[in-house]
């Protein structure tokens, strides 16, 4: 298949640019910069130019290929409302780019806006709006497009995708750490973020390409739920820096705009996901990941 991806130069795109090539699919990735097109074309993509403001663009981007992953989000936590609705916007103009068609189109979201108990299964819907919860844009979007007859995928990635090259959460942890001096959490640190390996889930994407069911909604989760106190103490080991409790007053303090994310307690199956795309991650877990220390040079 000759697929579209944006975000093809992040993260997690980057990785699934690889995965696809290697799999013997064709990429077209979407990049804004002279930079961005040297590196796809060093991993051996085709180069489109345009960014997600430029509709224009993406539909374009969209007419030439077999199918669709959009991983790219604009990450500007001070216009965070604004960037979700940008993304609504491309989604809708995929969307109209494949009505008519069977091509597939798998949309990124986040496994923190399904709550379960304890687990988060993949056919929970999102119970927010986007008043309260902005990023509720994107499924919004997805199941709108999906019911204009689009082979429409939801994947669901987890509140920390890890490896090299991370730019996340973690980090923003670490950050925090450093800045701070302790290495914190809330309360009795029991919270749980779900977590997966980059490699992994860039398999999963191709996957859901190759095999997703349309109106599917998959979850990128190798590891269910990694207490968030673990992450702290390894943090605090590797900066040898104290680790420390917060009650919920203090985190909003300590954390500032973060305080949300790391209180936020996110247990996610990927059972049904693993049943249906015969997904096995097999990558490095989170805390195994962070005693390596590649996090802290």
């Amino acid at each position: 298949m000759r697929v579209f991806v944006t975000g093809a130069t992040g993260f997690v795109g980057s990785a699934i640019v690889q995965e696809l090539i290697n799999a013997g699919h064709q990429v077209l990735g979407l990049t804004r910069s002279d930079t961005g097109a040297k590196t796809l074309i060093a991993a051996g993509a085709e180069v489109h130019r345009g960014d997600l403001t430029d509709l224009e663009s993406i539909q374009s981007g969209v007419a030439m290929a077999d199918g669709v992953i959009h991983t790219g989000f604009i990450h500007d936590f001070t216009q965070f409302k604004a960037s979700c609705e940008t993304d609504r916007q491309v989604i809708q103009a995929m969307g109209s780019a494949l009505i008519g068609s069977n091509r597939p189109l798998i949309i990124t979201s986040g496994t923190g806006l399904v709550k379960g108990n304890p687990l988060a299964t993949e056919d929970i819907i999102p119970d927010f709006n986007t008043s309260s919860f902005p990023r509720v844009a994107t499924e919004e979007a997805a199941m709108a497009v999906a019911a204009q007859g689009v082979h429409t995928i939801v994947l669901r990635l987890p509140p920390t995708v890890h490896g090299d090259g991370d730019h996340g959460f973690v980090p923003v942890l670490i950050g925090l750490a450093r800045e701070k001096g302790v290495s914190a959490y809330v309360g009795d640190g029991i919270n749980h973020w779900a977590a997966v390996h980059r490699l992994d889930a860039a398999r999963l994407y191709r996957l859901a390409l190759e095999k997703g069911i349309a109106g599917a909604r998959y979850h990128a989760a190798a590891e269910e739920g990694v207490p968030f106190r673990d992450m702290a103490g390894v943090i605090g080991r590797q900066l040898n820096v104290p680790v420390v409790s917060k009650t919920h007053e203090e985190a909003a303090d300590h954390f500032g705009w973060f305080g949300h994310f790391a209180g936020m307690d996110n247990q996610v199956s990927s059972a049904q996901t693993r049943g249906q795309l015969g997904w096995q991650p097999n990558g490095i877990g989170l805390i195994s990941d962070l005693e390596q220390g590649s996090y802290f040079g």
